[in-house]
Formats: structure tokens, sequence, C-alpha cells
């Protein structure tokens, strides 16, 4: 097995607070071509994310939209037990819906949260079991994704385990490259 952790930024980190922000599909653009790229490589089979919004729901939508193209699984871990519990009804419905549509999921927590020492579990989890990551992540510009990047920075010192970024500049790429391919379909 060649096991993909794919994490970054928060949706509200983003500005991005409905899927119908333009924003979101060049996201989703720039991680489909992050993705296809390591499947067509053959450098994973298996793409395993968090539940949180943001980058870890999307790249497993994105993954998930590539099964008919790509042989390609899909595993959403939580750090623990009843992590969609206090979201608004239509986030609890999206977290539902993702869950019936991927190969599996679990929480490396047998319990509801307790204590922050689950969420640091969950990251050495997901550490030791997948081979590489892709971040949605900017150094330069700080939130959430920095507890996972300094990790797997740590983790590296260590262990062979490479790390993918797809970092603003990335993005404004990707948008220019959606921007130039949908106006092609215009004409």
């Amino acid at each position: 097995m060649k096991r993909l952790w794919v994490t970054g930024y928060r949706s509200y980190e983003l500005g991005v607070f409905s899927d119908k922000d333009p924003k979101l599909a060049i996201i989703k653009y720039a991680l489909s071509n992050s993705l296809k790229s390591l499947l067509e490589e053959g450098k994973i089979d298996w793409v395993i994310s968090g539940a949180n919004l943001g980058t870890e729901q999307w790249g497993l939508e994105t993954a998930i939209s590539l099964q008919n193209d790509y042989s390609v699984h899909t595993a959403l871990m939580t750090p623990y037990l009843e992590f969609s519990k206090r979201w608004n009804d239509s986030n609890q419905m999206k977290y539902q819906n993702l869950t019936d549509q991927v190969d599996f999921t679990a929480s490396t927590s047998d319990y509801p949260y307790m204590r922050p020492v689950q969420l640091k579990n969950y990251q050495n989890f997901m550490l030791e079991h997948t081979d590489r990551a892709l971040l949605l992540y900017d150094p330069e510009h700080s939130g959430k994704p920095k507890y996972d990047y300094e990790a797997i920075k740590k983790y590296q010192e260590k262990s062979d385990y490479p790390l993918d970024i797809i970092d603003f500049y990335d993005l404004q790429e990707a948008a220019e490259e959606y921007e130039e391919n949908h106006q092609k379909n215009f004409y």
C-alpha cells in the first residue's frame, strides 16, 4: 500500500464558506492535479484524510471523484468519536455523505473529545500509517496546518517521508490554468 495523508487549511482560513465559492473550484483543481500526478506515477493508492471542513474533506471528495479513472481508495480518520457532533446540520450532513462514500472510516480514539492528547495521537497515527503527505499550506501564511507541517518536518528527520505542498503561488498558477482551460471550452 502507498498511502497519502491529505491535510491543510480549514475552509474558514481560506475564506470559503459555500460549496459555490469560485475559490473552491480552484482548490479542488489544484488538489486534483496533485493527486492525478501521484497516481499516474504510481506513488499512491490510498488517500487518507481527516474530517475537518476544508482541505481534508475537499481532498477526499476530489479523490472520490477520481475513482472512475484511477484505482484509488479513500479513508476518513477522526481523532475522536462524535467528531462532528457540534457542527450545524448542513455540515453534519456533508460529513455523513462523505463517510458514506469513502472506502474506510475510523477514529483513532475510542472516546469522544476529552483532552488535547487525542489530537496529538491522531497526528502521530497519520504519520505512522501513511507514506507521504500533501499539504495545502503556505509556510509564509500560518494557520492550523502549521502544526501538521511542523510534525511532518520533525518526522522527516528520522523517516523517509515525502511532503508535497500546494502553497498560494501554486493556487495562483492553478487559477490561471483553470481559467485558461475553461475559456477554451467557451469558444
